[in-house]
């Protein structure tokens, strides 16, 4: 069994209609074809010789024809970044797939939940620091998907140290997760996006990739990195129909504030203009838009989510 082709007639591809929406696909297995690939997801029979339709959480029914719904990929997560990814993007239509590495049981929990609801989320492992373990991340999802629509490389790990005080281990591993990360998951994904011609890449930086951080030396070059990799990226495959933009929180409230005590948040949220700090869903609504038609005309930015914070 494979997913079926994007073939194109007069320049047109015949896997989408003319409003660009995704055919309501049918798969058939061949007969005597006993080794079958990874399923598209739990519970589907695969009889061979016979059409196999994916389940209605596949599908946007409020659209003519039950167009397939676009599928987003995010990584992280398990974080409170990613998980806002995870539930405003499924909120949105779209079918998603969670990467995560070390917190993985927590990602899983996230798309139970959601898949309660009647959503169509699922949760893989995900060592991105690993350009093996991301291209075989890479072949599962689109294994069970086909072609993605939309990339969020949100994973990352920060760290508080003097410059002079992080050891080797501390930069590649900071390096190795956050910048290291986007660029295998990214050359994995975008080979797809180039045949049909459509894509959103979207890349998590941080303000600190902006404007730098004291004590945070390895985290703010690896965010700085992942800004330059969007600019040059952009105007690479433009010409492809796609889009790379990257998005730089500011001070959000999530686990990776747990080492801040009570009064330097208070003094973080005083030093931002709105007079509060970020939450994932400020990030997230940003990455919507950002993978919707409304953001047709708009590659190689990198906008700050900080409620002002780096001005």
């Amino acid at each position: 069994m494979c997913w079926p082709s994007s073939p194109r007639k007069n320049g047109r591809d015949k896997s989408r209609n003319l409003c660009g929406e995704k055919i309501f696909p049918r798969l058939t297995v061949g007969r005597g074809q006993l080794s079958l690939p990874a399923p598209l997801c739990p519970g589907i029979s695969i009889i061979p010789g016979q059409t196999t339709v994916l389940p209605w959480c596949f599908y946007d029914l409020s659209k003519e024809g039950g167009a397939l719904k676009p599928t987003a990929v995010i990584t992280g997560a398990s974080g409170g970044i990613g998980q806002a990814m995870v539930r405003a993007f499924a909120a949105a239509g779209y079918r998603v797939f969670c990467g995560s590495f070390h917190h993985l049981d927590e990602a899983q929990k996230l798309a139970g939940q959601l898949q309660e609801q009647g959503f169509a989320v699922e949760a893989l492992k995900a060592d991105l620091s690993s350009s093996k373990e991301a291209q075989a991340f890479a072949q599962e999802v689109q294994q069970r998907c086909g072609p993605i629509d939309v990339l969020v490389n949100n994973a990352g790990v920060a760290q508080q140290k003097l410059f002079q005080d992080i050891t080797d281990d501390d930069w590649r591993h900071m390096m190795g997760v956050n910048l290291d990360g986007v660029f295998y998951l990214t050359r994995a994904f975008l080979p797809a996006m180039i045949r049909q011609k459509a894509g959103r890449i979207i890349n998590i930086s941080s303000i600190w990739g902006v404007c730098g951080a004291s004590c945070e030396v390895h985290y703010s070059a690896s965010k700085a990195a992942v800004a330059g990799m969007t600019k040059a990226l952009a105007k690479e495959v433009g010409p492809s129909g796609i889009t790379v933009n990257c998005i730089a929180p500011g001070v959000i409230q999530t686990p990776m504030l747990a080492c801040f005590s009570e009064e330097d948040l208070k003094e973080l949220a005083s030093q931002t203009p709105m007079g509060r700090l970020g939450t994932g869903d400020d990030v997230a609504q940003l990455a919507l838009f950002l993978a919707s038609g409304k953001a047709d005309f708009i590659t190689g930015q990198v906008i700050c989510a900080d409620g002002g914070f780096a001005l």
